[in-house]
């Protein structure tokens, strides 16, 4: 079976730029080729009994392109990426075990189950428990399963860097439809709110997220890739994702990239030897000349909306009295919740319901950290440090996993700006649980017939 993480990188970025062409041609394609590959990754996952982290692979190439399938309508149901990344995870732990170390995130995972309980005694009549739930907590669910998948679990340092090269070609794809499918910039943008048009008709939010992704998977391999044709095509792709992010007038994706650029940027400074240190300088100064050029096109192309947008100024330039455009009332409203019922929460999928009755406004959160509070109260609490500190503590005796701080920044800043709409941040977090090792070196066997002598020369 073709392994396409073991093919040339840019015949990888022209396939999918290709299948992409053939998708705008035929929208009906987008299905087949979302189904082809599920079909493809369960056949390697079995044949393979995922010896070599295969759910890894599937995973992350599905949480990438989940944002362009929902744009394309090409999902069955709105949440499947979630249940798929979760299957995945499921077959992984039948096929290969977990580490007994993970018992922390089992009790994560048990700890969402009184919300379920106390969800069942406040759900509206007219609405259906299973669908609240189920949307509500998939998100977390999936967290806890892949935590439990992750957790220790060693992989080379060749094959992370495959799967990050083989999860960039899905970014490509989207990069690529939205350059050819949406307006002209200039005649979409006519304000500093988040703009659908820009964002091929779909949620701004979650289209910058997945482009931040891509943004720091072609940065680090700019960075750590010695080949000048490689560097050109990472920087070329880099900053078409940028700016893509940019104008799509969402913050928090394009914010949270330049975060996990600025943690990568770190831990290489002190990790790797004072050569290499000095060595990417050049490097960032390129990608800093072309950030400056890029946001510059960007600002020309957006009538200089953008330079409002990110100064938290609306199109007349008055400065926004909300940084958080709304989010920050939502925040109060759920810690207003959690103050009232501060043991056991109001249950899974409450708070909008909640909201309605303070103020007639049905919404949901975009924030997981004050949903946590609101919905599970003080066991959100425990949840919570859970997460955070048994990755930290786990860190403390492997610090082999260069990616660790930024995934962790990702999983953190995404479910603060964004809940837990995609499977992104519950994957990547786990990404940052992983015992990454170098491969080993395979020694050369001596010639049966070599002599001492010539040994010894």
């Amino acid at each position: 079976m073709i392994k396409f993480e073991k093919l040339s990188y840019p015949f990888l970025i022209a396939g999918h730029i290709v299948i992409t062409i053939f998708m705008i041609a035929v929208p009906f394609l987008v299905k087949v080729f979302f189904f082809a590959a599920v079909i493809y990754f369960v056949l390697r996952l079995f044949t393979s009994a995922d010896r070599n982290n295969e759910v890894i692979l599937a995973c992350s190439y599905f949480t990438c392109l989940e944002v362009f399938l929902r744009m394309n309508g090409a999902l069955p149901f709105y949440e499947m990426i979630k249940y798929l990344v979760l299957t995945f995870m499921l077959a992984g732990i039948l096929l290969r075990g977990f580490s007994l170390k993970s018992i922390p995130f089992v009790i994560y995972i048990l700890l969402l189950v009184p919300s379920i309980v106390i969800a069942s005694q406040n759900i509206p009549v007219s609405e259906s428990l299973r669908k609240a739930v189920a949307f509500n907590l998939s998100g977390p669910v999936t967290l806890g399963i892949v935590a439990v998948y992750c957790f220790q679990r060693t992989i080379t340092t060749t094959r992370l860097d495959q799967v990050l090269k083989l999860s960039i070609g899905p970014i490509v794809m989207m990069t690529f439809y939205l350059f050819v499918v949406t307006p002209d910039i200039r005649d979409v943008v006519t304000n500093t709110a988040s703009n659908f048009a820009a964002s091929g008709g779909y949620g701004p939010n979650q289209v910058a997220t997945a482009l931040g992704i891509g943004m720091f998977i072609c940065f680090v391999r700019f960075l750590r890739i010695k080949n000048i044709w490689l560097n050109l095509l990472d920087i070329l792709l880099f900053l078409a994702m940028t700016y893509r992010g940019w104008v799509t007038f969402s913050r928090g994706g394009i914010i949270t990239a330049f975060l996990m650029i600025a943690a990568i940027i770190v831990t290489l400074f002190f990790l790797k030897k004072s050569e290499f240190r000095f060595s990417f300088l050049p490097k960032l100064g390129i990608i800093a000349f072309g950030l400056l050029l890029a946001w510059s096109y960007t600002s020309l192309a957006t009538s200089g909306l953008i330079d409002k947008r990110y100064a938290n100024q609306d199109a007349a330039g008055r400065a926004k009295e909300d940084l958080s455009t709304g989010r920050a009332e939502l925040v109060s409203i759920e810690l207003e919740a959690f103050l009232e019922h501060p043991i056991t929460g109001i249950g899974a999928g409450q708070v909008k319901y909640y909201r309605a009755k303070k103020d007639g406004i049905v919404a949901a959160s975009h924030n997981e950290t004050s949903r946590l509070l609101s919905e599970h109260g003080s066991i959100g609490i425990l949840s919570l440090l859970v997460l955070i500190f048994t990755p930290l503590i786990f860190r403390l005796s492997h610090k082999g996993n260069v990616y660790f701080y930024p995934f962790l920044i990702f999983w953190i800043a995404t479910i603060n700006h964004s809940a837990m709409r995609i499977a992104a941040p519950a994957f990547f977090y786990g990404l940052a649980l992983l015992y990454v090792v170098k491969p080993k070196v395979k020694k050369k066997k001596k010639l049966i017939n070599e002599t001492p002598a010539v040994a010894a020369v």
